[in-house]
């Protein structure tokens, strides 16, 4: 009965097929936004826009409802970094890492786990969200990551190693492989990230 279940809810091939090509689209703007953020080029916003945009759509239809609000908030963020890039336009000198205090760690780690256990919990009460529970963490973690990286802490890339970790098993459990491999790309790149701010707070 279950698995009859299943079958009646799952959608259409025609509606795959749409979410499939939206979600390449979408995974295309995000390769194209990364290497033009990897070059400093002002030009990456547009891109970012473009893409949390579509995917905000992709992932509300799939019923991921904590990473659609999560564009919300990275689209906003993408149109504050694109007027401070704008006014930083023919400065030169690279980003200071800095690195947080045990203190400042410790706190973040809780207002991170109580507003995970927060907004999943109301994910999982209130809609039909697919997959609250890790749904949640990753919009939860993403924001957090977000801020610590606004604020130059080397520590936001640990952060998205584990984001990126979860997206790609959350992702491939709701068939979209091609964002799947787009977030294997993502942990790549922060890896390298990681790697990079700690070398450049060695020296």
């Amino acid at each position: 009965m279950q698995a009859r279940k299943s079958l009646a809810r799952r959608p259409p091939p025609c509606y795959r097929n749409t979410v499939n090509t939206a979600e390449t689209i979408a995974a295309l703007l995000g390769v194209a936004n990364v290497a033009l953020v990897a070059r400093r080029s002002v030009w990456n916003y547009p891109f970012a826009l473009a893409m949390v945009s579509l995917y905000g759509v992709i992932f509300f239809e799939e019923k991921l409802y904590s990473d659609a609000l999560l564009q919300i908030f990275f689209f906003i963020i993408n149109i504050y970094g694109w007027i401070m890039w704008r006014r930083a336009q023919g400065e030169t000198g690279e980003v200071q890492a800095r690195t947080m205090s045990g203190r400042l760690r410790f706190g973040w780690f809780v207002v991170t786990l109580a507003a995970t256990l927060i907004w999943s919990g109301a994910m999982a009460h209130y809609t039909d969200a697919a997959l609250p529970w890790i749904d949640g963490p990753i919009a939860m973690t993403s924001i957090v990551a977000q801020i610590l990286l606004s604020r130059r802490y080397w520590e936001n890339w640990i952060l998205w190693i584990v984001v990126d970790i979860a997206s790609i098993g959350m992702y491939w459990v709701k068939d979209l492989h091609v964002t799947t491999a787009l977030y294997v790309l993502f942990l790549g790149l922060s890896v390298w990230g990681l790697m990079g701010w700690r070398r450049s707070m060695a020296k």
